[in-house]
């Protein structure tokens, strides 16, 4: 058989096969088929196999926390320097790792009237000194134990703070817990106001900024430093800091008492060393209200 015939014939079956297939759409859409043998629609599986969200190889913003070394040199300078580089440059450039530990407060007396009266139940005191232990135990050098001003997190840093002598205590009205940002699936049984997000939203985003970033140039030596603070808060922190969307803080469940260890590189890559760890507490002291 010739060549041009052998391509008549297939072209030919071609043809023929894509005609079938439009006049079996075209039957579909009127109806002639019946529920029972009716085209399966593929158009959103196709979708479903391509997901849009997915990271890139190169998504990771090594300037997220707009400390990156080369965005904070003077841009008439950079221009100047070319490409050997700016001296301004190098001056900025951090050399020591961020070690922050991130505590949820214990249990605390959810019938407390307003904050005052919201103490650490006996199991919450037991769980704070167990943390206490805990952190010690790791034999590291703490620079800074930071707190929520609110009462279950302040007396959570206190008890904490007898394990670890010498290391200075700051309260902080930034850490206090609130909604950051609107869940992504929604939940039935909490529904804050619209405001409520707007207003602690940016609250907690500044706190974010303000303990979440890499070493200052000036910083020498690796520092590890504690946060005492909510659910909430730490679970927007662990969102933001590993570039996931903060839409999904409520997917994340934290104990009482629970330790979330998060690495801060001088590059700016960050890393989660440990997540609501909560082992080194016995079976029936857990809790999570």
């Amino acid at each position: 058989m010739s060549f041009r015939r052998a391509a008549r014939l297939a072209f030919g079956f071609v043809g023929g096969s894509a005609v079938l297939v439009c006049a079996a759409v075209a039957a579909d859409k009127n109806g002639y088929f019946g529920e029972r043998f009716r085209l399966r629609d593929t158009s959103n599986a196709v979708h479903a196999a391509q997901p849009s969200a997915w990271p890139t190889a190169n998504g990771w913003d090594y300037n997220w926390d707009r400390r990156d070394p080369s965005s904070m040199v003077n841009g008439k300078r950079k221009e100047s320097a070319g490409d050997n580089g700016s001296p301004d440059t190098e001056n900025n450039i951090p050399k020591a790792t961020r070690h922050i530990f991130l505590i949820r407060h214990c249990q605390y007396n959810l019938n407390g009237n307003g904050d005052k009266e919201r103490v650490l139940t006996p199991l919450g005191r037991e769980q704070a000194e167990l943390t206490g232990q805990r952190l010690a135990a790791l034999g590291l050098k703490h620079d800074l134990l930071i707190h929520s001003s609110m009462t279950r997190a302040t007396e959570t840093a206190n008890i904490i703070s007898k394990y670890l002598p010498g290391v200075e205590l700051v309260s902080c009205d930034l850490l206090r817990e609130g909604a950051p940002i609107e869940p992504v699936p929604p939940v039935s049984h909490w529904k804050p106001e619209a405001v409520q997000y707007h207003e602690d939203g940016a609250r907690i985003e500044a706190a974010f900024r303000r303990y979440i970033h890499r070493a200052d140039a000036k910083q020498k030596d690796d520092s590890y430093e504690i946060i005492v603070c909510h659910a909430n808060v730490i679970r927007y922190f662990v969102c933001r800091a590993l570039q996931f969307p903060p839409e999904g803080w409520l997917r994340i469940g934290l104990n009482n008492g629970s330790i979330t260890w998060l690495t801060i590189r001088p590059s700016g890559r960050v890393a989660l060393r440990a997540l609501g760890d909560s082992g080194f507490m016995p079976p029936d002291k857990l809790t999570r209200t």
